[in-house]
């Protein structure tokens, strides 16, 4: 764990078990990190466990901020616009420099619409991507989108594989990424119109961090990582595998002994660091995304990220303005 103070804003009333098992997975994370500083964002009477159980020297490393209304997991994503929500008010820590990333297991168009509008989004990044950590048999391999973006059009793609290249590089330190692009086959030409169009593009496209393309991979590749540190796809198709390995590795008794990926996903693309968990979270899967949001901060990870995307951001910028995004696979 690296060393230095980070402040975490924490969304209590953020999850299907909220605020019992955040309150919970904030206490591990708590206890795990000596450094960290909690801002829990909800009703103070649900932090009133938390605070019970610290020392006085403990309890000066949290801060209680109100916030009494929460963005439903049925409720529209705008919802989490509305300052008195839970998840809005922790996003405005960050925007006022009282804490340094935010965490929520609330509704992810909540999350991702919040912080968007609180935080404002990198340029040339219309709709910010979620990036989740899987434990591969080989290694843990980076899966982009798993929620933040529905749309499967070919420049969306492109995207992903961009951030998805420069988060790895940053967030893991691996060296040369190799990036590959989720379809039904490995040989050239499978897949939707999306995934065809898209296939040559990135073929053709640098990208940050000494990554390579290496063509199409498949689901297994996921969970085996023996060919790519980077998987691309569109959000609905990540998160729907996503879930799908989760539920895989709960059957097995567990994900694989190389282990060590967090249970939560990065937003990338927007103006600070955002760390969503799973709905269903369990209390060591909030900690384990109060330990990211920790570990992305202390890297300044948002600011490197930012940095490798500078050069290949405008390429797909032309694209998207050359308006042949038409699903023909003719774009520069």
């Amino acid at each position: 764990m690296e060393p230095g103070t980070v402040r975490i804003a924490v969304d209590l009333l953020g999850g299907d078990k909220a605020p019992a098992v955040v309150v919970d997975g904030a206490l591990r994370a708590f206890g795990a990190d000596p450094d960290l500083q909690l801002l829990l964002v909800g009703p103070p009477e649900a932090a009133g466990g938390f605070l019970s159980v610290l020392s006085p020297t403990d309890r000066a490393r949290v801060t209680v901020v109100p916030a009494y209304d929460v963005a439903g997991m049925t409720d529209d994503a705008a919802r989490a616009s509305r300052p008195g929500t839970s998840v809005a008010a922790a996003v405005a820590t960050v925007v006022d420099g009282s804490a340094d990333a935010v965490v929520s297991a609330g509704a992810t168009g909540a999350t991702v619409t919040a912080s968007a509008l609180g935080l404002g989004r990198w340029p040339g990044v219309r709709r910010p991507a979620l990036v989740a950590t899987l434990p591969a048999v080989a290694g843990p391999v980076v899966l982009v989108d798993v929620g933040g973006s529905l749309e499967a059009r070919p420049t969306t793609l492109a995207r992903h594989a961009v951030l998805g290249a420069a988060y790895t590089a940053v967030a893991h330190g691996t060296p040369e990424p190799r990036v590959g692009l989720l379809s039904i086959g490995t040989e050239p030409g499978k897949g939707d119109r999306a995934r065809r169009a898209a296939d040559p593009v990135l073929a053709a496209q640098a990208l940050p961090g000494g990554a390579r393309y290496i063509g199409l991979v498949e689901g297994y590749d996921v969970a085996l990582g023996e060919r790519a540190d980077v998987v691309v796809t569109d959000g609905f198709t990540g998160n729907v595998l996503l879930k799908a390995i989760e539920g895989a590795y709960a059957l097995a008794g567990g994900p694989p002994t190389s282990g060590g990926a967090p249970r939560a996903a990065a937003l990338l693309g927007v103006g600070g660091t955002v760390v969503a968990c799973h709905g269903a979270a369990r209390d060591d899967d909030i900690a384990s995304g109060i330990a990211l949001a920790a570990h992305l901060h202390r890297r300044g990870a948002v600011a490197a990220i930012a940095a490798l995307l500078a050069d290949a951001q405008g390429r797909l910028d032309d694209a998207e303005r050359s308006g042949k995004d038409n699903w023909s696979g003719k774009l520069p």
